[in-house]
């Protein structure tokens, strides 16, 4: 069994805030739950309206598995136009 985290810090510029910033967590949020089998949650910088953190957590039976899903993650991260992914750190248990 290996777990694999995904920590990733964004920038979310066009939130003016705490309900813009939601809003786009939500999507984020709910699209890696429902497209790429991961948990989720907002870690850190809850009070701030243009930061997040987010973590990533899923658990297979295979290293291969785990890695092609939070590769997923961080691309979905990189690839959506309201936030800019500043920064991740991937670790594997």
């Amino acid at each position: 069994m290996v777990i694999g985290l995904l920590q990733a810090t964004l920038s979310i510029p066009e939130s003016h805030s705490l309900k813009d910033k939601r809003m786009v967590l939500r999507s984020l949020k709910d699209r890696a739950l429902n497209k790429m089998n991961v948990s989720v949650a907002e870690v850190d910088q809850q009070d701030l309206w243009q930061a997040a953190t987010l973590a990533f957590v899923t658990v297979a039976a295979e290293k291969d598995v785990v890695e092609k899903r939070l590769a997923a993650v961080s691309e979905h991260l990189r690839s959506d136009p309201r936030a800019v992914l500043l920064d991740y750190e991937t670790h594997l248990l």
